[in-house]
């Protein structure tokens, strides 16, 4: 896998950043295990020694990879959160600082690792707080129902990123490239739209209804 600076700013050129940057495409692509020091030594250029007197070992190179992801997606989410300005401008400059970081997360979330877990969590406690402020009368903050519901909306949203191969064999484009990354996004949201109308009209009413009583008949305490 090819190395993308653009997980970085233009004056984050130091050997230890190139060093992270070859180590994320390299465990985004091999894995943790499948990933070697030497290769990632290889992929920046530099030395095994260099490597182990920046990062120690390779679980020193995970953590710091971790470390990164983590700046780098609750960054752009929280900028979004707080009242950034959404335009195309701004959403271009999102996707282009977290493409490596987003590859690396896909696997992460596959394999398992504090980071994936870390942003899993943070992402289902937005979803709780979007839920409560906007549908106060519905959803209380604490209640379970909002916990599940916030839960399965993180696990909506990640899994289009741990399918993100999948989704590429379909679309046949690359969707995690810099060109075709808003498009998950973009799907995502008309989904959201029509889905919305579909269940509001008659035949998805039904549906939900029934799936509802098939749940309190099996969860009666619920």
């Amino acid at each position: 896998m090819s190395i993308s600076s653009s997980d970085r700013p233009p004056e984050d050129l130091t050997a230890r950043a190139r060093i992270r940057d070859a180590a994320l495409a390299e465990f985004a692509e091999k894995g943790f295990k499948g990933a070697t020091m030497k290769a990632v030594a290889d992929a920046a250029g530099v030395s095994i020694g260099l490597v182990q007197h920046h990062f120690g070992s390779k679980d020193g190179l995970r953590e710091a990879c971790d470390k990164h992801v983590r700046d780098v997606v609750l960054g752009a989410a929280g900028e979004v959160q707080d009242g950034a300005d959404v335009s195309p401008e701004f959403l271009r400059g999102m996707y282009e600082a977290s493409g490596l970081s987003v590859r690396y997360l896909a696997r992460a979330l596959v394999e398992g690792s504090p980071v994936a877990a870390a942003l899993f969590d943070e992402g289902a406690e937005a979803a709780e707080r979007f839920f409560a402020e906007t549908w106060p009368e519905e959803f209380s903050p604490g209640e379970a129902k909002v916990r599940e519901r916030a839960a399965v909306m993180a696990a909506m949203h990640l899994g289009t990123i741990v399918l993100h191969e999948h989704l590429s064999r379909r679309l046949g484009i690359d969707v995690l490239q810099g060109a075709n990354s808003s498009l998950i996004g973009t799907a995502l949201a008309d989904v959201y739209a029509h889905m919305g109308r579909w269940i509001a009209a008659e035949q998805g009413d039904r549906l939900r209804q029934a799936v509802t009583d098939f749940h309190l008949k099996e969860h009666p305490d619920a």
